[in-house]
């Protein structure tokens, strides 16, 4: 399986998985980028994945209809352009072969879902939509903190080697909030480096892995020292993993 991100409006990525044959995309915001990579390497697009309602994420799926020959999946607890396959936590479905199986990670939207797959012979995939970013994570539009944390705590579980496959190219923004948090922290400085330089080069920082995410990104870490001192200077109401994340989140919508 071919893994692909394509750019979409300012900071989005739109993830391509396909066979030289057929193709399967995540959170198509846009159509333009999906029907010209079709075009570009002659793919069939047969399936849909949706992991919430937001119009960058769901914006282009009618205009991929005509040439779409699948399904379109998405949250059962969202309202998602009709027709589609409703899904939640504990069922799963298969594309090609490949079983995603799916998470409910409400925090974002109420309904948010993730999708995780072990393509053969290669790391998982995990499509997380803007519940899980590098190095950070979702604002919290719909959810509550305790949601949030515990869907990031379901993620923080998967196997360490999955490739986490998130919505946006946010990652230097987050880092330089998650050294605010964690200025001493050495694997956080050396992703620092890596991903300006990756940036710098004009590419992607992602995907990023799980087991990466467990080493720089705060809103992981907060039953650890630096997060949790961080949030109690922050004002969190106590040193209880909840309470810290919700200081840090609070804190990262304000920080500049």
């Amino acid at each position: 399986m071919n893994l692909v991100a394509l750019p979409a409006f300012s900071d989005n990525l739109i993830w391509m998985l396909h066979d030289g044959s057929q193709a399967l995309v995540v959170d198509p915001g846009d159509s333009a980028p999906v029907l010209a990579a079709l075009t570009e390497w002659q793919l069939v697009l047969s399936g849909i994945l949706v992991t919430h309602h937001h119009g960058d994420h769901t914006g282009g799926i009618e205009a991929l209809r005509p040439v779409l020959q699948g399904p379109v999946w998405g949250p059962a607890r969202e309202s998602i352009p009709q027709p589609f396959t409703p899904l939640s936590a504990g069922q799963s479905l298969e594309w090609q072969g490949l079983r995603f199986e799916v998470l409910d990670v409400p925090g974002h939207t109420a309904g948010h879902i993730a999708f995780w797959a072990q393509p053969a012979g290669q790391a998982p995939v995990l499509f997380c939509g803007d519940t899980m970013f590098s190095g950070g994570c979702g604002r919290l539009f719909e959810g509550t903190p305790a949601q949030m944390h515990h869907s990031l705590m379901q993620l923080a579980a998967l196997p360490a080697e999955s490739r986490v496959c998130c919505a946006h190219e946010y990652t230097l923004s987050n880092l330089r909030f998650a050294l605010a948090v964690e200025p001493d922290n050495q694997d956080l400085l050396r992703y620092v480096d890596h991903c300006t330089a990756v940036r710098e080069r004009g590419e992607f920082t992602l995907p990023s892995s799980i087991g990466l995410e467990r080493l720089i990104n705060p809103f992981l870490r907060c039953a650890l020292p630096g997060p949790r001192q961080a949030a109690l200077q922050q004002g969190a109401g106590s040193a209880a993993e909840v309470d810290v994340f919700a200081a840090l989140r609070l804190w990262k919508n304000n920080f500049r």
